[in-house]
């Protein structure tokens, strides 16, 4: 168990040498000094979370497309933009790298 630990702090070290990694840090600073904006994201942050995880989808796309309406000047502010873009390339890659573990070991129980 502690190759595997040594393994993945290694791992842990390559992914935060990405360019990805080190954009999202640095977009993530800009922003955490204006924290007025920062409130303001986070709280469109939440919104988009609670609307991605509803259990009852009923009025889904009614409800997406006011709240795309309601934060699309918010949106084009170039600071939210360049942040939600760097947070989202991060996602990104966090994603592909839990598939590609997920697909590796998957193969192993067919």
């Amino acid at each position: 168990m502690l190759e595997i630990q040594k393994e993945l702090d290694q791992f842990i070290l390559t992914i935060k040498n990405t360019q990805v990694y080190k954009e999202y840090q640095l977009q993530k600073s800009k922003v955490k000094e204006n924290p007025d904006l920062k409130r303001q994201l986070d709280q469109f942050r939440m919104k988009n979370y609670e609307l991605q995880t509803k259990h009852c989808p009923d009025n889904l796309y009614d409800e997406m497309d006011c709240f795309q309406r309601e934060y699309e000047q918010f949106r084009e502010i170039p600071l939210v933009h360049d942040f939600l873009a760097a947070e989202l390339a991060l996602c990104r890659l966090v994603q592909e790298v839990s598939d590609g573990v997920m697909r590796a070991v998957a193969e192993d129980f067919e």
